[in-house]
This record gives structure tokens, sequence and C-alpha cells, in this order.
């Protein structure tokens, strides 16, 4: 007959043959061992499960079954518990401390995540919310260690439902979710300036601008010296204005065709130092462009002091023309940002501080920078500025001219002189420019400072910063030609807001 099999091993108090009072308990597969106190022959009381592999629990025990707080440690996985436990379970509220350094405070049901807890993970991101089955379910939020905060509701680990991010940069969307991105109806306050608010699908815009498109003809004609206005659309790929978008940031910027010379072309009065040269922008003409000065047009008051007379006659016999308009000249430079010198600090525009506007403008002049409202920027009343005497393009073009004319005949060279000698006279002093020819110097009275005739690239780009959800819109371009003026008469300038489309 086989023998018994091996009961254990107890050591310690005991009441009627019952184990009674604190003792220690050897089990028969030697792997389990337990001392603490017992009551009526069943674990009651404090006791210390201890096992061979290192793992533990210490704790309250109720008639033999783990029952009240404890402490569990398991070996396997180096995680460590302090809390409740019922029916030997991880159960009610508790601090779970798991081996990779993530921490957990709050309830569980039956050894899993439930109700309301505090998640901290070894990343050293907080979750504060509601649990179900370990996963984050219901609302919280979340803190993540780069600064963003999440409030509202998750499924399943995942924010679903509404929710508020405020993102470090200062970001902030509110709205609905799905799967843990942007989905329906919400609105984002970009840290750049931008604002959208619209559907999204998939964590993107569903109207989301795909291009800048500047409105009119492609090729503008500009009559020499006067301003003009570039309209600007933001579209997606079918054409549609996207007037849920507001604020991006827009640049305007013009410039000449690079003239690219040949190793054998060299000449002492184009060295320019170093720090002169300026990047070159690809066109979409075939060649690239360098940069020249813009300027917004502002009235001059000296010049309209001396014509008011001559103009209000011209009124009255019937005459509609602007006297302001057609007076006016580049005072402030777009060649970068609007003016910021402390001698211009807290200064409007000369007719501002003298209580004088214009019926047309109404408020001091637009800079280079416009940020778009409802998918659209319009940059008003610029100029071409007059550029320095050592503008490079400009330079080359005089010299190519100047080679040129040493191979010309002497009747070549004595028409070029009788052409000059017209040139002297105030009628045709901005009609016989030719273009990509030597600009005249400017006249003194009424005339504008003169302006080379021919084509100049106008650009504007996309300049928010940082990039709305990180795309920044292609540059869009239009070619701008400028034509001579007609001849005038009495003096009497045309309107200068008229722009001719080819």
């Amino acid at each position: 007959m086989a023998a018994p099999a091996a009961s254990g091993c107890y050591v310690g108090a005991v009441r009627g043959q019952l184990r009674h009072g604190f003792g220690r308990y050897i089990y028969p597969n030697s792997f389990f061992k337990y001392e603490g106190e017992w009551k009526d022959g069943k674990k009651h009381g404090h006791g210390k499960f201890l096992m061979k592999d290192g793992s533990y629990y210490e704790g309250e025990l109720v008639n033999g079954e783990i029952e009240g707080n404890g402490v569990r440690y398991w070996a396997s996985s180096g995680n460590e518990y302090c809390g409740q436990f019922s029916q030997g379970e991880v159960h009610g509220y508790g601090v779970m401390k798991y081996f990779d350094g993530t921490l957990y405070e709050g309830e569980f049901n039956y050894g899993a995540r439930a109700g309301h807890g505090a998640l901290t993970d070894k990343q050293g991101q907080m979750y504060r919310g509601s649990f179900h089955n370990h996963m984050k379910h219901g609302e919280g939020e979340i803190f993540y260690k780069n600064g963003d905060h999440y409030q509202g509701d998750w499924v399943v680990d995942r924010q679903q439902g509404h929710g508020v991010m405020k993102y470090a940069d200062g970001s902030l969307y509110e709205g609905q979710w799905r799967n843990g991105l942007f989905n329906g109806q919400g609105s984002i306050i970009h840290c750049s300036g931008m604002v959208y608010d619209g559907m999204w699908i998939n964590g993107r815009p569903a109207g989301e601008a795909t291009k800048l498109v500047i409105l009119g003809e492609p090729i503008q004609e500009l009559v020499q010296g006067y301003p003009f206005t570039i309209e600007v659309q933001l579209q997606n790929n079918e054409g549609e204005v996207m007037e849920a978008e507001n604020g991006r940031l827009l640049q305007i910027w013009a410039g000449v065709k690079h003239i690219q010379l040949s190793p054998n072309f060299s000449t002492t009065s184009l060295e320019l130092p170093e720090d002169t040269e300026e990047p070159l922008i690809e066109t979409p003409y075939g060649y690239s462009a360098i940069s020249y000065p813009l300027g917004v047009y502002v009235p001059d008051l000296d010049k309209i002091a001396s014509t008011e007379f001559e103009i209000m006659n011209i009124k009255g016999n019937g005459s509609n023309l602007d006297f302001v308009a057609g007076t006016g000249s580049t005072h402030r430079s777009l060649n970068g940002t609007p003016d910021p010198s402390l001698d211009n600090k807290g200064k409007g525009t000369q007719q501002q501080e003298e209580g004088v506007v214009s019926e047309e403008e109404d408020s001091s002049p637009v800079p280079v920078i416009q940020r778009a409202e409802r998918g659209y920027a319009a940059f008003r009343s610029i100029e071409l500025a007059p550029p320095s005497h050592c503008y490079r393009p400009f330079m080359i073009l005089d010299e190519l001219e100047k080679k040129a004319s040493k191979k010309s005949s002497s009747k070549t060279l004595s028409e070029k002189g009788t052409e000059s000698q017209e040139k002297i006279t105030e009628s045709r002093s901005d009609v016989s420019i030719k273009i990509d020819g030597k600009p005249n110097e400017p006249q003194t009275g009424t005339e504008l400072p003169s302006i080379r005739l021919g084509e100049y690239v106008i650009m504007v780009k996309d300049t928010t910063s940082p990039p709305f959800l990180g795309r920044t819109l292609p540059p869009a371009f239009k070619l701008l030609k400028v034509v001579p003026q007609k001849p005038s008469k009495k003096g009497v300038r045309k309107e200068p807001h008229k722009v001719l489309s080819k």
C-alpha cells in the first residue's frame, strides 16, 4: 500500500488540536511557506506568505483567504502592489509599482485597473481619470512629458468624443476626436496665429488650403511710377476658397531676372562686397530672380499743396480726379519689415499726424506681411521703389549696354545722343526710356522717381511660423510689366491705381 502524501509541517500554537495563535507552516510542495496568525485551524489575522522564487504577500487574512489590506510582490515581473485585496485578488484601492517605472494609484477590479485612478508611465506622462479593464476609458485628462495637456473623453485607451488639447507651444484645439485624431467639428488656434474652425478628417482639416493663388491675369501691366494691389486667395486643389482658415501669414516679394555673366566677362565696376549678394529665387518662368525693393505708396502733402489749386480748377470744370492719389511717393520701404527705428516709434504717417487722410486710405500703409482672413489677403498701395545706385542687376545691364555701344556705328551713337537730349525735356522724360534701359534721375516738381521699364517678378509666399500642422504652402507668382506713362495735360497725372491686365 502506498504511503500517504505528506501533510506539511507546522510549528506553532494550538488550541483543541487546531492551529490557533502564531505559527509557521511549510506546504507539502515546499514552494509556499506561511508564518503568521491562525484561528481555529485557519490562517486569520496578520500573516506573510513566502514563495521559493522570492515572491511574497504580507497583510491581512480572513478565514484562510487573503482579504483586506496588504502588500504583494511578484518576483517574476518585479511589480509590487500595496492596497486592498479580496479573495486573494488585487481589488479596491491601491498603488501598483511596475518594474519599468510605471506607477498606478487608484481603483482595481479583481486584478484590473478599473474606476478612477492616476497612471504615470515610465516617460513621465500622467493620466488621471476613468479606467476600464486596464485601459483609459471614460472622462479623463493626460499631462504629456513635453507639456501638452488633453482633457476630455476616452474610449479603449484613445481620445474619442469631445476633448480639449492644449499644446506646449501655445496651440489650442477644441472639438471632436476619433481614434486619437481630430475628427468631426472642431477649431484650432495655432501658435503661429492661424485659426481654423470647421470639419476635420483623421487629423487634417476637411477644408485645407493647398495653394496660394494671385488673382488676375498671369501678366499684369503697370504704368510707370504708379502703385498697385496684389490680391491672394487660399484655395484647395479644386480651386475652392478656404474661408474656414484665418490668420495665415503671407509675405510679398519683388524681383528681377538674374543675369548670369560668362566667366570671361569681367569688370571692376561690378565688384561689390560679398555681404551684398542676395539669394536667388527660382521662378516658374525659366529663370532665377534676385530681390528688388518694394515700397508703400504714401501721398506727399507738399506736392498736394503745390498742385491743389490747379486740380480744384479742373474739378470745377467737371473732372473727378483724385489729386491726393496723383501726387504720392514711396515713403516706406517694404524691403524686410516696416521701419522700426526709434525716430519713427509712436508716429503715424505725415498725413495722420497733421489730421489729413485721403479718401481711398483711412489707415496707415499696409506692411509687406499680411494675415489672410477667410482665405483672402490683399497687399494694397504697393510700389516698386527706386533701387540704390549700386543695385547689381541694373549695374550689369548698364555695363552690357556700354559694351554694346562700343560696337555700334557712329550713326547709332548720334541717335542715342539725340535720344539723351530728348530725355531732358519733361514731356518725354518717361516715354523715351526703353525697356531694360537705364532709369532717369528723379526730377523736381510733381514727378515721381523713375522706375526702369520691363518685367518684374511678384511672389507671395507663406511665412507662417511654425508651419500650420507642419505644412507650408508653395509660393505664388505673377509677372508685373512696367510700361511708360502717357503724356498728361497741364501736369495732371492719371488716377494712380489704374492697372492694365494683359
